[in-house]
């Protein structure tokens, strides 16, 4: 369960047998979220995260879609 960063409590990160599209699974001590970050940054589920850290998450995806994007490919070889 690869960790791409910490960052404000919440912890971005993917599983090690993922699936497309491109996810990101957002973690608090709330709860967990998953969004899909391919053209547009999606919130597709949330289980427990507070409204204030799904937008701090949604920002933080935003700004660094390409890093997680790169990061992603490199982990599953496409």
């Amino acid at each position: 369960m690869p960790t791409i960063l910490n960052l404000f409590g919440l912890r971005f990160f993917f599983y090690s047998r993922e699936h497309e599209p491109i996810h990101i699974h957002v973690q608090s001590q709330d709860g967990i979220a998953k969004f899909v970050i391919e053209d547009d940054v999606v919130l597709v589920e949330n289980k427990g995260l507070k409204p204030k850290d799904l937008k701090l998450a949604e920002s933080v995806l935003e700004e660094n879609k390409e890093n997680f994007k790169l990061e992603w490919k490199r982990v599953f070889g496409e």
